[in-house]
């Protein structure tokens, strides 16, 4: 880790030159409307750049950019090993230039810049690297078929894919879905969220760089209502994904029946329960890991471990390790390496996590935290907040939250954990603590969840899939199975002289 003090960041955080326009077909250009929105850091309240506020107007450039490169096969036929050496390229233009990376992320929604240049900016450098390695070592199918019959199954790029990604991780949902649909030969129109756009737009910058052709990735910011919605429409797009709230999930495969039938991967939102046994030894350990699943990016996390259910003999205890593990993980300035905790991405969703917090306050135990605060007289910044004893009705235990709010429900048996942990609309993720194999195995086979992570948290590869179950998407980022998103299934018939 780079060894920066606080006032290392904030110079280095002052000097950084940010854009704020669009990229189309290779250059960066201003809305079609002129208009412009605020971009605002959520620590300091203050506003970073004007951001050029696309529209339909503008999507349907990008996306005509993008068929235009699509079907001159700039890119789409271009030979895998040079496609993958220009990903490649574009993953070393990533790592030269980890801290504005991270600065970006930090200063746009308030993460911790000392997570952002460890975990979200290398992290987006190796799944560029993962999914170029990846280019020239798939290999198409040749069917079984009688003499004088050659039958060719090869996977073939969609055309113009279009991503709608979240506020939560700026860079790293941008290279999850951009990374994959590029290796595949897709030309993209990225809608980054209205709150964080500008890693996107410097990857786009990036990419040019690097040798990606023009056209081929466009970044368009812009507000859901306009920019996604014309996405979510065009009729000349023809793959959608998005990483989101299940509204807007569902909001996009409705477009696409009203469009053109687009292909739509959703991965929406999340409510994931972590299981404690008695049986787990080292309980620090998973205290540690309780503490970080649900405060680690101040919570902003689609599967954050929210729900604690923790066997109602070691509850107490465990409870007070918790207590004190949320006690040593107060927010404070996103730039200084000391700080625990970052700010709230904006004033909307602090305001919406604090009336969580204050109904939670009339019908549960509050053990830890609740409170906004600032840092400095300014900010959004909200403590992490622990509830006990919360019941499983409760809409603290139902709703997404979305923010650094845990809350603790017991359990006397692994069928009534388990029953309890299954009981939700959502279906991303879960963890299970034991030391027992039969019942981590027996525990894991019964979650309904796409991951379960046991003895740890949230885990995940660029080797493994990455996505759930219900209502939180069919959508799988991640892995090589995520190209099978972003291509079809072709088969070529011969017929030949046997």
């Amino acid at each position: 880790m780079l060894d920066y003090s606080h006032e290392d960041w904030k110079t280095r955080a002052a000097n950084l030159k940010l854009q704020g326009q669009a990229f189309i077909d290779g250059k960066f250009v201003d809305a079609a409307s002129g208009k412009t929105f605020d971009c605002i850091n959520p620590a300091t309240d203050e506003v970073l750049v004007q951001v050029a506020e696309g529209d339909e107007a503008d999507i349907n450039r990008a996306v005509e950019a993008g068929r235009a490169a699509f079907e001159d096969g700039r890119w789409s036929r271009m030979a895998p090993g040079d496609r993958k050496e220009i990903l490649l390229k574009l993953a070393n233009l990533i790592r030269a230039n980890l801290e504005e990376m991270a600065l970006l992320d930090s200063l746009d929604m308030g993460k911790l810049v000392t997570d952002a240049v460890t975990v979200d900016a290398p992290g987006s450098a190796h799944f560029f690297q993962w999914y170029a390695e990846a280019i020239d070592k798939i290999y198409d199918e040749v069917a079984p078929t009688a003499p004088g019959d050659l039958a060719l199954v090869s996977r073939v790029p969609l055309g113009v894919v279009g991503a709608v990604t979240p506020w939560n991780f700026p860079l790293d949902m941008a290279t999850w879905k951009g990374a994959a649909a590029l290796a595949a030969g897709n030309s993209v129109v990225l809608k980054p969220a209205e709150q964080s756009p500008l890693s996107a737009l410097r990857l786009a910058e990036l990419a040019a760089e690097a040798g990606v052709p023009d056209g081929v990735f466009n970044v368009v910011p812009g507000f859901g209502v306009t920019a996604g919605r014309a996405l979510g429409l065009h009729m000349d797009v023809d793959c959608l994904a998005f990483t989101g709230s299940t509204v807007i999930g569902k909001m996009f495969m409705q477009y696409s029946g009203q469009s053109n039938l687009k292909q739509v991967w959703p991965e929406t939102g999340g409510k994931s329960p972590n299981l404690v046994f008695a049986d787990c030894e080292d309980l620090d350990a998973a205290a540690d890991m309780a503490a970080f699943g649900i405060f680690f990016n101040q919570g902003e996390v689609c599967s954050a471990n929210s729900r604690l259910y923790v066997e109602r003999s070691i509850k107490d205890a465990f409870v007070e390790k918790l207590i004190a593990r949320a006690n040593n993980m107060q927010p404070g300035d996103p730039l200084d390496p000391a700080s625990k905790m970052g700010a709230i991405v904006d004033a909307k969703q602090t305001q919406g996590i604090m009336r969580f917090v204050e109904e939670g306050k009339k019908s549960a135990n509050l053990v830890a935290g609740g409170e906004q605060v600032t840092v400095g007289g300014k900010g959004c910044f909200i403590q992490p907040t622990i509830f006990d004893d919360v019941t499983h009705d409760n809409p603290l235990a139902r709703d997404e939250i979305f923010g650094p709010v845990l809350s603790v429900i017991p359990f006397d048996s692994e069928d009534e954990a388990v029953a309890m942990a299954n009981d939700s609309i959502y279906g991303l993720a879960a963890s299970v603590w034991t030391d027992n194999l039969s019942r981590a195995c027996r525990v894991s086979d019964k979650l309904m969840v796409g991951t379960v992570s046991v003895n740890t948290v949230d885990a995940l590869s660029a080797q493994t899939p990455f996505g759930g179950m219900k209502q939180s998407g069919f959508g799988r980022d991640l892995s090589l199975h995520s190209l099978e998103k972003y291509t079809a299934l072709k088969t070529t018939w011969i017929k030949y002289k046997a």
